[in-house]
């Protein structure tokens, strides 16, 4: 049997279940955590689900920051510093990165409160996560209020990227099943990730090989 579901239909949901309906339609998303610093040394630590990609010259990314009555450190920190981290969960650690989400307080570091390690590069302020196989070091470029609904989209440009040689192969595709990279849906649900094939460039008349 198939549920149809109108706007209107979507709108009468109870809050809770609207917003875990809504959030995981969209299907599988990027899972990050994201490293900040403050100008006094206060490092911060925040998983998202919302990182996508803007464009590989300049290498850039975004993300969203939801509309939120809590202080929003990651945000306060990139905008006082402009120096933030992007780092992929893997399987090892998801527990953790999900317990990033709880309201610590400013002076409280979520490295520390969920037991994950700060890694330091001498080329970049913020810190990244040590546990982590895929880190991203990225600079500030633009923050973007978005009026119809108070969320804010942030867009960072890619500094350094740090991630396992065999990850990575010979055309630059990096191979996130080898590298441990999951995935979630939602803001509860985590996932492994295989891989089913890599396809040729799509051409008119004539369809894809399998790489």
């Amino acid at each position: 049997m198939i549920k149809k579901f109108t706007l209107e239909n979507i709108l009468n949901f109870e809050q809770r279940y609207r917003a875990t309906f809504i959030n995981s339609l969209g299907g599988f998303k990027s899972l990050v955590l994201i490293g900040t610093k403050s100008k006094s040394g206060n490092s911060n630590l925040a998983v998202f689900n919302s990182l996508f990609h803007l464009g590989a010259h300049p290498p850039m990314v975004g993300f969203i920051i939801r509309p939120d009555s809590a202080e929003r450190h990651t945000l306060n920190n990139i905008l006082e510093t402009g120096s933030l981290t992007i780092n992929h969960v893997s399987e090892e650690f998801y527990k953790q990165a999900h317990q990033t989400s709880a309201r610590y307080p400013n002076d409280v570091s979520e490295f520390g409160a969920v037991n994950l390690s700060e890694e330091y590069d001498e080329e970049h302020f913020a810190p990244f996560v040590q546990e982590s196989e895929v880190k991203i070091g990225a600079e500030f470029v633009r923050k973007i209020n978005v009026e119809e609904n108070g969320t804010i989209i942030i867009i960072a440009k890619i500094k350094l990227v740090s991630l396992p040689e065999y990850g990575l192969m010979k055309d630059g595709f990096i191979d996130l099943e080898k590298a441990g990279t999951i995935t979630c849906t939602g803001v509860d649900a985590y996932y492994r990730v295989k891989k089913i094939a890599r396809l040729s460039y799509a051409k008119p008349n004539k369809l894809p090989d399998i790489l």
